[in-house]
This record gives structure tokens, C-alpha cells and sequence, in this order.
């Protein structure tokens, strides 16, 4: 069996002002274009077709219409929703994915069956795939619960709930013949994160163990960080990573996707297929002399002024690079001033210490250094 694994399309992302619609609707038709030419049985999108919760029409058009296109190459279509995405406004969507042949699954809902999905190649072999959209944590809880969970089980972690849901939802895998497979939208832990990942749900307490997946599965397309990687896991795990750079701290990943031929009898083997279609995005750096020898006209640019600032700098580096969209000194030129703050926090009280905040914040209110002096007396007598 052949799959075509990709995530984080972040269709309506804007970078800096600059709307890149375009350069994605050329990167989907590469991504349509690598799937007529593969012939995969199967398209996995593992989560983040947008960049918002609220995509405009233009995005929800080239989304739709990607999505379609995949459909029509004659492979079966699966997306889950990722945590940029509105999960029940893509589940909203399911009576046009249904009939479009498309199976989406935005959100977990009350009837976990649903997010097993069942097929069969042309050439006969069975598979099962458990697509399992993002879960926040202030919605763990709640979908742990559909599997009459305890309250002391109801209180484990995060990674607990998202262990105990992947082992309710592969409990079929242990029918011989079949093909066992798994979509998520996840941080593992121990992963390379690909720099343009929303921080909040990239942290430690969204992360979990690979242990989470069971080792009878064939192939796990995570989706979530953008750089493309295999992930130690019992079984063949790996992020597909974005087929273009979302921002300045992706520049150096390699947009691609993952084309995966795997069977019950045979082990997953993994090939990258790069994605160029994308303007790639760079950083320079140096003095306007410098920079007007760089020749990078089809990238976007953030650039690193290393001169003196002036009014008037920012205009001369955008007439001379006119793709930067991003001007600013670089931070090597400013003055480092972390030793002459802590110089002057040195020996001061923390009475003082917050004096001076309150002096710096202009707040005059009266009672308010009493109020802390109380508070730190009390606070010192416990000690």
C-alpha cells in the first residue's frame, strides 16, 4: 500500500502583512501533482489545513478545492483538524466531504467510532486508520470521559487521556490481514520542533510520549511540527512537516511530503518529495553596503540593518531589497544593557525593588507600597 503523508498547510496564512494565497495554491497543485505521478491508495492531510479558526472564502475555496483535486487522483482522502483549525467548522463540513468521497474528521466527538475509518485497496489489502483530530487539554478531560473512564482516571495527565483514547480507538488492530494505521495532531516528546509551531500548544504540557502508540501499528503520520523527521516510537512514526516555510524561524527546513509504501509483511519505507513551489524564506544581515550585493530575488527577506539608526533606514534597505518584509537593526548593535539592570537591582530590598517599579509605571496610588510591605512582612514571618 502506497500513502501520501502531509500536514500543516496553514492555508490564509499572512507573513508580515503579505498574503501568500498564491504561493499556496501552487504548492497544493505540486502536492496534486506528486499524487497523480505516485499513485498513492491513500492521502493522510494530518491536521492544520488553515492558519485560523475563522479562514476567509479564498482559503476555504483552496482548501476545498485541494482536497477535491487529491480525491480525483483516485486515492481515498483523509483530514483531521489540527489546532489552528475549527474543528466542529470542519466536521460542519462533512455532508460536502461525504459526498465528495472525502473522509474529514474535525473534532472527537460523542460517537468514537467514527473515527476509524476502514478501506481497501485496488488490490485488495484491508486497512483500518484511527484519525485523531487535536484534543486540547481543556477538552481532555471531556472526551476521556465518553470511555466511562474513572475520576481518578479522569485526572491523570494529559498524556495519560491521549494514550488511554489511541488504545480504545486501535482496538481493532489486533484483526490479522489488516494494515494498521494512525493520523494524529500531536507533540512528541523528544520531536524537533519546526519554528513556526504556535508556542501555547508546542510546550511540554501538550507533549507526549511515543509509548502512546501501539506497537501493532504499521505507520503513524503525525502532523503539529513542521520539519519533517521519523520519531523513535514501537512502531514506524513520523511528521510529514509543511510543505512551505509558514515563517523566518522555518527558513531552513526542507517543505516537503512524505510518500510511504508499507504492508502487513513490510516494513513502512519513507521518501521525502521536496516541495519548491514555495518562496523560500531568508535572513541577512549587514551594513547597506553589504546588503546591496545580495541576490535573492525570489525569496522573501528579513533583513538585519547592522548601521546606526536613522529616519529613513528602513525605506533605503526596502527600495534597495524590495522583497523584505521584514527591516529591523540587528540586535547585535544594540547596546546590551541585562549587566546594568542587574548592576542596579544589586543589594536593593525587594521594598526598593518595587518601589522603583511603581516609580517606573507612574503609579502614585496611595497605599499601594504600604500594601506590599505588609504583604512582604507577613510573607518574611512565615519563613
Amino acid at each position: 500500500m502506497r500513502i501520501l503523508h502531509t500536514s500543516d498547510w496553514h492555508v490564509g496564512k499572512v507573513l508580515k502583512g503579505r498574503n501568500r494565497l498564491d504561493e499556496h495554491i501552487k504548492v497544493l497543485a505540486q502536492v496534486v501533482e506528486i499524487a497523480k505521478a505516485e499513485r498513492p491508495d491513500l492521502v493522510i492531510v494530518a491536521g492544520d489545513l488553515y492558519d485560523t479558526a475563522a479562514p476567509t472564502a479564498d482559503a476555504t475555496r483552496v482548501v476545498t478545492r485541494a482536497l477535491s483535486a487529491l480525491r480525483r487522483t483516485g486515492a481515498i482522502v483523509v483530514a483531521i483538524g489540527g489546532n489552528h483549525d475549527n474543528g466542529p467548522a470542519l466536521d460542519a463540513l462533512r455532508p460536502w466531504a461525504d459526498a465528495a468521497g472525502i473522509e474529514l474528521r474535525g473534532s472527537v466527538r460523542e460517537n468514537p467510532d467514527e473515527l476509524l475509518i476502514r478501506g481497501q485497496t485496488e488490490a485488495g489489502e484491508r486497512w483500518q486508520l484511527v484519525a485523531l483530530p487535536f484534543l486540547s487539554q481543556r477538552y481532555a478531560i471531556r472526551a476521556a470521559e465518553m470511555y466511562d473512564l474513572s475520576a481518578a482516571e479522569a485526572n491523570q495527565t494529559y498524556a495519560d487521556h491521549i494514550a488511554r483514547l489511541i488504545a480504545k480507538l486501535s482496538e481493532k488492530f489486533a484483526e490479522p490481514g489488516v494494515l494498521n494505521l494512525l493520523t494524529a495532531h500531536l507533540t512528541i516528546v523528544g520531536a524537533t520542533a519546526g519554528g513556526g509551531e504556535r508556542e501555547a500548544h508546542t510546550i511540554m504540557g501538550y507533549a507526549v510520549p511515543a509509548t502512546v502508540f501501539p506497537p501493532n501499528c504499521h505507520y503513524v503520520a503525525l502532523g503539529h511540527l513542521h520539519r519533517s523527521q521519523s520519531v523513535i516510537s514501537p512502531c514506524p512514526t513520523r511528521y510529514s512537516g509543511s510543505p512551505l516555510a509558514v515563517d523566518f524561524g522555518e527558513e531552513e527546513n526542507v517543505p516537503s511530503v512524505a510518500i510511504v509504501d508499507v504492508g502487513t509483511d513490510k516494513a513502512a519505507r519513507v521518501r521525502d518529495v521536496p516541495i519548491p513551489s514555495a518562496r523560500p524564506l531568508r535572513t541577512v544581515r549587514g551594513t547597506l553596503e553589504q546588503l546591496a550585493t545580495v541576490n535573492l530575488p525570489d525569496a522573501w527577506l528579513r533583513v538585519l540593518v547592522r548601521e546606526t539608526p536613522r529616519v529613513g533606514l528602513r525605506e533605503d534597505v526596502q527600495e534597495m531589497l524590495p522583497n523584505a518584509l521584514e527591516v529591523r537593526i540587528d540586535p547585535e548593535m544594540l547596546p546590551n544593557k541585562a549587566g546594568e539592570r542587574m548592576a542596579q537591582r544589586a543589594g536593593r530590598s525587594p521594598r526598593q525593588l518595587f518601589g522603583d517599579y511603581l516609580d517606573n509605571r507612574g503609579n502614585a496610588e496611595d497605599g499601594v507600597r504600604e500594601l506590599f510591605d505588609e504583604l512582604y512582612d507577613e510573607v518574611s514571618s512565615d519563613s
